[in-house]
C-alpha cells in the first residue's frame, strides 16, 4: 500500500512510520526540521511546503492512504499566527488534495484538546461539542477548526477518519517535548515543586495502533479517542524519582497559585524566544478533560492501552539509550 505521513519526523510520526512499515507499506514522509527519528527507515522523504495547495496535490497523487499529523504545538495563550495555519489551514488543504487526488483513505490526527472543555464534571465522549473560535487558547482552536474543515470535505465525499489522542508520552522522544522536559527535570531534581491536578496521558505506540486500527476498521467520518490513564503531577512525580533514586518535591502548588504567575511566565518565555515551562493553557489542561472515556476505540477498533507504569519505564530506558540521562545511573527496573 502507498501510504503517506505528514509530520513523520515527530515521535508520534516516527513511531507510526515504523509500524506502517512492518506492515508493508510503502512509505512517503513530509518532514520538516530535524529528521533524526526516521533515521534508518526505508522511506521516501519529502520536503514542501505544506500550505501550498499544488504542492500537496503533486505530493498525494498515486497515494493511497494519507496520515495527516503535522501540526504546530504551542503553550502560549497569545494568538500563535503559524499554529492557526498549519493546524487549522493545513488540514484543509491536505484534506482538499486528498479528495481531487482519489486517496482511499485519510486518518487526520486531531486532538482531545479540539472538544469543549464543558461540561468540566461529565466524561468526555466523541459526540462532545468541539471548540467554539471564541476559546482562549490558539492550540484547541486551531486543532477543532482542522477538525471542521476535514469534516465538512467528508460531506463532500472524502472518506476520512479522525483520532483524538491525549497526552502522548514513549519512546523516541528525540526532541524531547514538553512533557518530556518535565519528566526530565524531575529525573534530575530541577523541579523543586509540583504543581496540583492531573491529565490523561497515553503511549506513543498505542496511538500509533490505534490510529492504523482506524485506517483499517474505523467508520467514514467517525472520530475516535484514543486515550490512556489520568495520573496526577503528584502521582507523576512520585514514579519518575522513584526511578532515579531520589526524593520526590515535597511541595505541592495550589493551581490558583501558579495561575497568578503563568503570566510572568510566559512574558519570559516569550523574551527568550521559547515556550514557557508552564501557562494558562498547561494549567486549564491539568484541570480539564480529566475523565476521558475510549470505550468507543475499544468497542469498534480493539482499542486497549497499556499500563501507565510501562509507559514510563519504557520512556526512561529509550532515554538512557539514547544518553539524554548523562552519566547518571540508569533508571531502576532495568
Amino acid at each position: 500500500m502507498n501510504t503517506i505521513v505528514t509530520g513523520a519526523n515527530g515521535m508520534v510520526g516516527a513511531n507510526l512510520v515504523r509500524m506502517l512499515l512492518a506492515r508493508g507499506d510503502r512509505v512517503k514522509v513530509l518532514t520538516y526540521g530535524d529528521t533524526r527519528p526516521l533515521d534508518g527507515m526505508d522511506v521516501e522523504r519529502v520536503c514542501c511546503d505544506l500550505l501550498d495547495p499544488s504542492a500537496m496535490r503533486v505530493l498525494l497523487r498515486g497515494a493511497e492512504t494519507v496520515y495527516h499529523l503535522a501540526s504546530v504545538i504551542t503553550l502560549r495563550s497569545r494568538r500563535n499566527v503559524l499554529a492557526e495555519r498549519v493546524n487549522a489551514e493545513g488540514a484543509r488543504i491536505v484534506a482538499e488534495a486528498c479528495l481531487r487526488c482519489g486517496v482511499r483513505r485519510m486518518v487526520h490526527f486531531s486532538s482531545i484538546h479540539a472538544f469543549s472543555p464543558h461540561p468540566i464534571h461529565e466524561p468526555v465522549v466523541e459526540t462532545r461539542p468541539l471548540c467554539g473560535d471564541d476559546h482562549p487558547f490558539p492550540y484547541d482552536r486551531s486543532k477543532s477548526r482542522g477538525q471542521r474543515s476535514v469534516l465538512e470535505l467528508v460531506r463532500q465525499g472524502l472518506d476520512a477518519v479522525i483520532v483524538h489522542p491525549t497526552g502522548i508520552l514513549g519512546p523516541g522522544d528525540f526532541a524531547p517535548s514538553q512533557a518530556g522536559r518535565a519528566l526530565l527535570d524531575i529525573y534530575f531534581g530541577r523541579t523543586r515543586a509540583l504543581v496540583a491536578g492531573g491529565f490523561n496521558w497515553v503511549d506513543v505506540r498505542d496511538v500509533c495502533a490505534g490510529a492504523i486500527a482506524a485506517e483499517e476498521r474505523g467508520g467514514k467520518g467517525e472520530n475516535y479517542i484514543l486515550s490512556g490513564h489520568h495520573v496526577s503531577v503528584t502521582e507523576m512525580g512520585r514514579a519518575v524519582s522513584k526511578l532515579a533514586g531520589r526524593r520526590a518535591p515535597r511541595f505541592v502548588v495550589p493551581l490558583w497559585v501558579m495561575r497568578s504567575a503563568a503570566p510572568l511566565a510566559e512574558g519570559w518565555a516569550s523574551l527568550r524566544g521559547r515556550e514557557p515551562r508552564f501557562s494558562k493553557f498547561t494549567l486549564h489542561t491539568l484541570a480539564h478533560h480529566q475523565a476521558v472515556s475510549h470505550d468507543k476505540a475499544t468497542g469498534a477498533l480493539g482499542y486497549h492501552p497499556r499500563p501507565f507504569s510501562k509507559t514510563l519505564k519504557d520512556v526512561f530506558e529509550w532515554f538512557a539509550d539514547a544518553g539524554m540521562l548523562g552519566r547518571r545511573a540508569a533508571p531502576c527496573g532495568h
